[in-house]
């Protein structure tokens, strides 16, 4: 009966997730072409060459859902095993507090990553390697008056061209960002231990600096402006922060066990439990 009653809780969990995630898939499964911003021929800001990148989309995305994901279920678990916390959820004190820990995680991954494509292909800002990838046809192009140039043809890739446009923010540093300081902070929550004092800082100053390091590759494989690396590291720490302390409960208890309240006798506890009526105060 109570699992019933969880069920809409669940699928309104899923709802606002999906949501969430809405304008990521919008902008990835529609096809919708970002801004066609123009150029000025003599801007060497993106006459850079491309390179391909130092930190792969494929290990940026891995590393940054397994490593957090992971850290986090083992930590529930040894938060209810060691606590012996009770959860009121017909999943399971385990299950319960992974779900939510994992849930909320993704939910703000979700709108991190929407906030970053809203703005990528609003702003259609041209990568320093734009021209490279672009090849425009130049004999019909009048560079000599030294206009903005808005009518040019790319002859180059269809698809680098596209993903030339998308400059700002970085999504990489946004991503990685958000991943790696959820992370930290949930290191902070959880792993308040004597002999901890120096492995918590120690742990949370090398994901920090993974995910300074990430951000600076955009900049040296010439993928990114500084700028955009900049504004998409403090995207996403903002939103890290924001999901951390205003919808995760990493700072509260996963869940309460009327047992551990020292404020209430044991005796009294059960005596309300069993009357309902009213709490007899100890003699």
């Amino acid at each position: 009966m109570f699992e019933a009653r969880r069920l809409p809780f669940v699928l309104l969990d899923i709802v606002c997730l999906v949501l969430g995630g809405l304008p990521l898939a919008a902008f990835n499964l529609g096809k919708v072409r970002p801004y066609q911003r123009g150029f000025f021929c003599n801007d060497d800001s993106i006459m850079y060459p491309f390179h391909s990148g130092t930190i792969s989309s494929t290990v940026l995305y891995t590393v940054g859902f397994a490593l957090p994901i992971s850290c986090m279920i083992i930590g529930e678990c040894l938060l209810v095993h060691l606590k012996k916390l009770q959860s009121k959820s017909s999943f399971g004190s385990y299950v319960a507090c992974v779900y939510k820990a994992v849930g909320t995680f993704l939910f703000g991954a979700a709108m991190s990553h929407s906030l970053t494509d809203i703005a990528k292909y609003s702003i259609g800002r041209l990568r320093p390697h734009f021209l490279n990838v672009c090849k425009p046809d130049w004999k019909l192009i009048n560079c000599s008056t030294g206009a903005y140039i808005e009518d040019y043809t790319c002859t180059g890739d269809p698809h680098k061209v596209q993903e030339g446009r998308l400059s700002f923010y970085s999504g990489h540093s946004s991503f990685s960002m958000y991943c790696m300081l959820f992370l930290a902070l949930y290191l902070q929550a959880r792993l308040q231990f004597q002999w901890a004092r120096l492995l918590r800082p120690t742990l949370q100053f090398f994901l920090i600096a993974a995910t300074v390091y990430t951000g600076l590759s955009r900049v040296s494989d010439y993928k990114h402006h500084w700028s955009d690396v900049l504004i998409g590291l403090l995207q996403g720490a903002l939103m890290a922060i924001l999901v951390v302390f205003f919808v995760s409960d990493f700072f509260r208890p996963c869940a309460e066990n009327p047992k551990n309240r020292k404020d209430i006798p044991h005796t009294t506890l059960q005596e309300t439990s069993n009357n309902g009526n009213h709490m007899e105060s100890p003699n």
